[in-house]
């Protein structure tokens, strides 16, 4: 961040300047990620019995917001230099914005696996930063070279590429809101958890049908609520029984899943499973 905010004081490109922007609220982001991946591994305790799995998409809205905040703030500053007449950019900055393409998406290609890896809503998150970052220095990148070959009248050029990219940041920022938002509002997966989980109990012997299945994320952990039908002649040590083999069965399934709370509930012929 500070040697592309150098190098476009320099060089005479807005564009650069707006990108180390973007790269100093990548380092915050990353730091707010670090917290909150922190924050959200701690163990259950009386405050938090359900664990402190929240912080992590929290963290994720933080980062997104702040990508919201940095394109604000390029778009802005993107428009007041395309009225302000200034010199044209110089060559060297073409180097700088080069060397920081290939370095952040690299970046954003490393993060992004290890967040795809343990499901971390934040870490990847963070990915996405990195790859805004790649972005607005492709654009800068651009508007720059347009800028020097294109001569007098066309110096505003690398000013309209940090007007784009701050869009293009918009889109991404917006990308990430989805899953963080879903996350915290308890929404079900994307994947169609509640089929598979069905399967597994339904494969447990006594249990005759599924009635309400709902599955919920909660940082790098998945909760599921399970109503499952069995015999109504059972004793209630029975199907305290039949409960627990369900509860063990979806878990060795899926090791994701942290907790599955089991209702037992008698069968009725007249009712439709």
């Amino acid at each position: 961040a500070v040697v592309k905010g150098v190098a476009g004081i320099l060089g005479n490109s807005y564009a650069l300047v707006a990108d180390a922007v973007e790269s100093a609220s990548d380092v915050v982001s990353s730091i707010i990620v670090w917290y909150g991946l922190k924050i959200a591994v701690k163990p259950p305790d009386e405050d938090h019995p359900y664990g402190h799995g929240k912080a992590e998409p929290l963290a994720a809205m933080v980062v997104a917001l702040a990508l919201f905040a940095a394109a604000a703030f390029i778009a802005y500053e993107s428009v007041k230099q395309i009225v302000t007449p200034h010199y044209t950019p110089a060559p060297f900055t073409l180097v700088v914005l080069v060397l920081v393409i290939v370095t952040k998406e690299l970046l954003f290609r490393f993060v992004f696996k290890v967040g795809d890896a343990v499901g971390s809503t934040a870490v990847k998150s963070d990915a996405w930063h990195h790859r805004s970052d790649a972005i607005t220095s492709a654009a800068a990148f651009i508007g720059i070279s347009i800028a020097l070959v294109g001569g007098k009248g066309y110096e505003s050029a690398d000013d309209w590429a940090a007007l784009l990219a701050s869009g293009i940041i918009v889109f991404n920022a917006y990308r990430l809101v989805r899953p963080a938002l879903a996350e915290l509002t308890d929404a079900s997966p994307a994947f169609d958890a509640e089929h598979a989980i069905r399967g597994v109990a339904m494969n447990v012997e006594g249990v005759r049908g599924t009635h309400k299945c709902f599955v919920r994320k909660m940082g790098f952990d998945y909760y599921v609520d399970l109503d499952v039908v069995v015999d109504g002649r059972l004793t209630v040590r029975d199907g305290h029984n039949i409960a627990h083999q369900v509860q063990n069965a979806i878990r060795e399934a899926n090791p994701l899943v942290a907790k599955v709370f089991v209702h037992v509930e008698p069968d009725d012929p007249r009712r439709k499973l």
